[in-house]
């Protein structure tokens, strides 16, 4: 029996995938439905990535890419 786990999948995002406040939401429109979790926000403000809590998938900016900082 192998203990080796696949891991999650990481999804590079662009500043303008982001809300206002620099967070991403999981699960993500391109994901199937039969993986839906229930929907929760990904703060990027802090070191540009984040990771979901439910599946592990993990969000990262894209490199070179800045959130905005204020309305």
């Amino acid at each position: 029996m192998s203990t080796t786990q696949t891991p999650a999948a990481t999804v590079e995002v662009t500043a303008k995938d982001c809300n206002d406040n620099g967070t991403v939401f999981c699960p993500n429109p391109k994901m199937p439905l039969w993986s839906a979790h229930p929907k929760v926000f990904i703060d990027l403000t802090h070191g540009g990535q984040g990771q979901c809590p439910y599946c592990g998938t993990a969000y990262k900016l894209k490199a070179g890419e800045v959130l905005s900082s204020g309305h």
